[in-house]
């Protein structure tokens, strides 16, 4: 199986990342107990992944490198002369020094994702105290002590050259001993690579949102819909997502027709290798550096227990299967057994392509690829619609036989409405439903909102939907998991390790809303878009509690620089952190925040082509 690519686009395997070869990777081997001779080395090492840089000191330089991940030659944006940049692995308690030099052509910066470090080292331009990027033929150091252990990545900043290729893996080692054991470690780091031009990408977005979009629905699903639920139910659904001109599949915005998935800058038709010996418990420090893409990932025959997410440690859990939003990253202990093959299988959200790896004791002994899921469809809570409590002439879920026409056997429960701005439509009871109280488990009845607080700036060309009555979703999987037999993982699963009870409440609240135009596709908060946006302004020591209420249909990972996100997941005594929080369609998810950092900070959706309207300036003072 292949990623799905467009008629006409070549799909021709070459051995394509040639940056590190011979005696690193024959070490690895004969480590393992495998003789260099029984695989090729050059073809060996592309499928190993970046190499690692360990120290306390170090050069990199930002440059271009010809690249071939489709059979049609590109250029890319690298590090060192590797893509993905090479992984940097440090020790918690030192200070670092990274000299980055920067032979492009234009302005460009490293943001150390998820670093707690001085604004002056954040590394985003025009944001960071001081920092205007790193001009061309220019070298900037940064210097930083790490306060921390656990899984990160790094980034550019600067226009779309995260997207061409700008990206790395971090360890940072812990001083004490960890809480889990394991005997091997490995990175897998997710990425979306497209041919294109990021800025024809943007553009194309910006004429036809849904450009890229090859998963909508066929005839086949209308006539699987017909035989699941029958032609009046199907009728009036259909009928109701014409109406409202809105697409169950609006999954993703740019997709498998343009990108093609790498997992440590492998290629699917490649795959990454990842040696064991049976017996052994491998830890896997899952990163999703993607520019657009949400995986979800699950490796068939194995359990995951989760043991960290985005850096700091969790109560263990096990699962089948998690989704990685972009700039998330989890770790996991796995133990595979006996003499045999483990496919990796990450799938893109909207199922429009994979990247994938194998776990082996043999180099020469693959895993079977499995079948990549049926892409899910939105319904109408994804769309902040709770149509359990709408008050609607005739209907009464609890009943079928008082449904009107063309709803019996419809799930009103499940349908939804992200998108929907309901002002203009004339349902007697939508307005009352979309008041229902809301709140979150366990937090101060202060901060509960019955009903999502609109700013007058969420009118005019910037928005064109409003969640109505947005839920905390956070033991909801997300579209395309819902039901699907395996054990996925959800917020409501993670908990702190260490406890969280003596942490004082928050001082106040901001309620902040997740806004855009789809089909002129403006992203925006509140409906202001960043160029028009005033900075936040945060006072040093404050306790904030965040609540985003997301009236879009696309999930947005919001990342706040410079401060942890406690997130509120029900139990106030063992809040995870978090550096990036997926708000889902529809949706409100509210965490908490000390404001221990001062400067100028960037907060925004990590989205890539989302980035420059949904995103704010934090000034802490």
């Amino acid at each position: 199986m292949k990623n799905a690519v467009p008629e006409g686009r070549s799909t021709v395997h070459l051995s394509r990342r040639r940056f590190v070869f011979g005696v690193a990777a024959s070490s690895l081997m004969a480590g393992l107990g495998f003789k260099p001779d029984r695989l090729n080395a050059a073809i060996r090492q592309s499928r190993l992944g970046p190499r690692t840089l360990s120290g306390q000191v170090f050069d990199l330089n930002i440059g271009e490198q010809a690249v071939n991940f489709t059979g049609q030659p590109a250029l890319a944006t690298t590090v060192n002369g590797s893509l993905p940049a090479p992984t940097l692995r440090f020790r918690q308690g030192d200070t670092v020094t990274l000299r980055v030099t920067n032979h492009l052509k234009e302005t460009s910066s490293i943001h150390w994702h998820g670093l707690i470090l001085p604004s002056a080292m954040d590394g985003v331009p025009d944001v960071a105290d001081g920092f205007s990027g790193i001009a061309p033929g220019e070298t900037f150091t940064y210097r930083f002590p790490l306060l921390q252990s656990g899984t990160y990545w790094y980034h550019s900043h600067s226009g779309f050259q995260e997207q061409t290729g700008l990206y790395g893996a971090i360890i940072v080692d812990p001083l004490e001993p960890e809480p889990f054991a394991y005997d091997r470690d490995y990175t897998i780091l997710l990425s979306d690579w497209s041919d294109e031009d990021p800025s024809d990408i943007y553009s194309k977005l910006k004429k036809l949102s849904h450009y890229y979009n090859v998963s909508e629905r066929t005839h086949a699903d209308l006539m699987r819909d017909i035989d699941r639920q029958g032609l009046e139910a199907t009728w009036a659904q259909r009928s109701m997502w014409n109406g409202m001109r809105m697409s169950q599949r609006d999954l993703s915005d740019v997709t498998g027709y343009t990108y093609t998935f790498l997992m440590n800058g492998v290629t699917p038709e490649d795959g990454w290798l990842g040696l064991f010996k049976p017996g052994e418990r491998i830890r896997l420090r899952l990163v999703n550096a993607s520019a657009m893409t949400f995986f979800d990932l699950r490796i068939p025959g194995l359990k995951m227990k989760v043991v960290a997410a985005d850096g700091q440690a969790v109560e263990p859990v096990s699962v089948d299967e998690l989704r990685l939003g972009v700039a998330e990253s989890y770790d996991v202990i796995v133990e595979p057994e006996g003499d045999r093959a483990y496919s990796v299988l990450a799938q893109a959200i909207d199922r429009s392509g994979f990247a994938r790896g194998t776990l082996t004791p043999n180099p020469e002994l693959e895993a079977e690829l499995p079948e990549l899921d049926p892409v899910g469809d939105l319904t109408m809570n994804d769309m902040g619609m709770d149509m359990g409590s709408m008050d609607m002439p005739g209907m009464k879920p609890a009943s079928e036989a008082t449904k009107p026409a063309g709803m019996q056997g419809m799930d009103m429960s499940r349908m939804d409405h992200s998108k929907m701005n309901m002002d203009g439509m004339d349902m007697p009871g939508i307005a009352a439903a979309g008041m229902r109280k809301t709140a979150s488990p366990e937090h101060p009845s202060d901060f509960s909102s019955p009903r999502p607080r609109h700013a007058g700036s969420e009118q005019g060309p910037q928005v064109d939907m409003r969640a109505m009555s947005p839920q905390y979703r956070l033991d909801d999987p997300g579209v395309g998991l819902r039901n699907n037999g395996r054990r996925v993982l959800t917020y409501a699963d993670l908990k702190n390790l260490r406890g969280t009870r003596e942490e004082r409440e928050p001082d106040r609240e901001i309620q902040l809303h997740l806004t855009g135009n789809m089909g002129r596709y403006m992203w925006s908060i509140d409906g202001v878009r960043y160029a028009d946006a005033e900075p936040l302004r945060w006072k040093l020591g404050e306790r904030l509690r965040i609540t985003f209420i997301n009236d879009t249909m696309m999930n947005h990972p919001m990342h706040l620089h410079g401060m942890w996100s406690d997130l509120e997941t029900g139990d106030n005594d063992f809040l995870p952190r978090k550096h990036t929080v997926v708000v889902q369609p529809g949706s409100r998810i509210s965490y908490r925040v000390t404001v221990d950092a001062a400067g100028g900070w960037a907060y925004h959706c990590h989205l890539l082509y989302h980035m420059m309207g949904m995103f704010r300036k934090v000034i802490v003072s």
